[in-house]
């Protein structure tokens, strides 16, 4: 090979390892962008009141509530208020689970076919 052609090459390995670091960096500094992101949004997601939570939402944040309250290692005061925490986002996910049934349960298929509207409550609704 000439001397030429030996520089050309190393100049095309040289330029392909540098493009291969950039690259990985960037994919790193990428990651590390979204798991920032995911972590921001987790934290204003647990920031929230309960009640504004849609029923994935709070289902997620239960989930991470028993995760953090499963891995251990807090302080007492702070297991209290994960558990606490946890209780509320169970109920909500109870409470929107009934609605959505009560939902479902209202459509009911009438006289050939026809969809109509059953009026039910839920147990704790007085009448009316």
């Amino acid at each position: 090979m000439s001397a030429t052609a030996e520089t050309v090459t190393e100049a095309v390995t040289e330029a392909g390892t540098e493009a291969t670091a950039v690259a990985a960096e960037t994919v790193t500094e990428a990651t590390a962008v979204a798991t920032r992101a995911e972590e921001a949004a987790m934290t204003d997601q647990a920031d929230r009141p309960v009640e504004e939570l849609t029923f994935d939402q709070a289902l997620a944040a239960l989930e991470q509530t028993v995760a953090e309250l499963e891995a251990g290692g807090q302080p007492l005061e702070r297991t209290i208020e994960l558990y606490e925490r946890g209780v509320a986002l169970e109920r909500r996910c109870e409470q929107l689970l009934a609605e959505a049934e009560l939902r479902v349960r209202r459509l009911v298929e009438g006289a050939r076919g026809a969809l109509g509207v059953a009026e039910l409550r839920l147990d704790d609704e007085p009448p009316g």
